[in-house]
């Protein structure tokens, strides 16, 4: 059964566009990964330090096994850009 990862992101101050473009470069990375269905970045209307990656997945196995695929220098540089810890939830349709 598919499942769908929602993450939540908020940028430290005047960390807005540098996590902006990191995370838009993952989304590529992301698509490739084996078990990705699809990946999306939104960045929120009002609050431009507020973003959500939407990601479905082949299962939680698959997703949990993604981060091994993912450059660490970026994920790195993604904590550093951050301003709280990023929150996250798998989802299915009911």
């Amino acid at each position: 059964m598919a499942i769908t990862r929602i993450n939540r992101f908020q940028a430290a101050d005047e960390n807005s566009t540098p996590l902006k473009n990191l995370l838009e470069q993952l989304v590529p990375i992301i698509k490739n990964i084996d078990g990705c269905i699809d990946c999306q970045l939104l960045c929120h209307y009002h609050d431009c330090d507020h973003f959500l990656m939407i990601e479905t997945w082949q299962s939680i196995e698959a997703h949990q096994q993604a981060i091994k695929h993912i450059p660490q220098e970026q994920l790195q540089l993604a904590m550093k850009l951050l301003g709280a810890p990023p929150k996250g939830d798998y989802y299915h349709i009911s």
